[in-house]
């Protein structure tokens, strides 16, 4: 069975990530409530890796984007990445995950979208 959840979610993020929390809270500037949605990679290696010759070394710093709203609330996924170390060379690697927009904070089906609605192209086709 999927998760509820995952409706809302980009696509395939739960696939990669476990959900840890999902919190509600009060935004002090704008007086709004906002979802907090924290999820933290599996203890999966990426492919192509032999699992004998890597350790997970614990996670990244945590990488906050903003994703749709959902009923009217802001939303921030709260990202934590998983930290792979190569055991002999010390090497880390990571996973590539493209549902962050390039440059910004943003899902890029949010980017998108965003990017599509502020043209109009009656004002651009002349």
């Amino acid at each position: 069975m999927t998760n509820p959840l995952s409706i809302f979610l980009p696509d395939s993020l739960l696939n990669h990530f476990d959900l840890l929390h999902v919190t509600e809270l009060g935004e002090v500037s704008s007086k709004n409530m906002i979802y907090h949605i924290e999820l933290a990679e599996k203890n999966d290696l990426h492919k192509g890796y032999n699992r004998l010759n890597y350790e997970s070394k614990g996670f990244y710093p945590e990488k906050t984007i903003q994703d749709f709203p959902i009923r009217g609330k802001t939303v921030y996924l709260v990202i934590k990445r998983r930290r792979w170390r190569e055991k002999q060379s010390r090497i880390e690697i990571k996973s590539d995950y493209s549902f962050i927009a390039e440059g910004s904070k943003l899902t890029i089906e949010l980017s998108d979208f965003l990017k599509d609605t502020g043209r109009d192209p009656r004002r651009y086709d002349k």
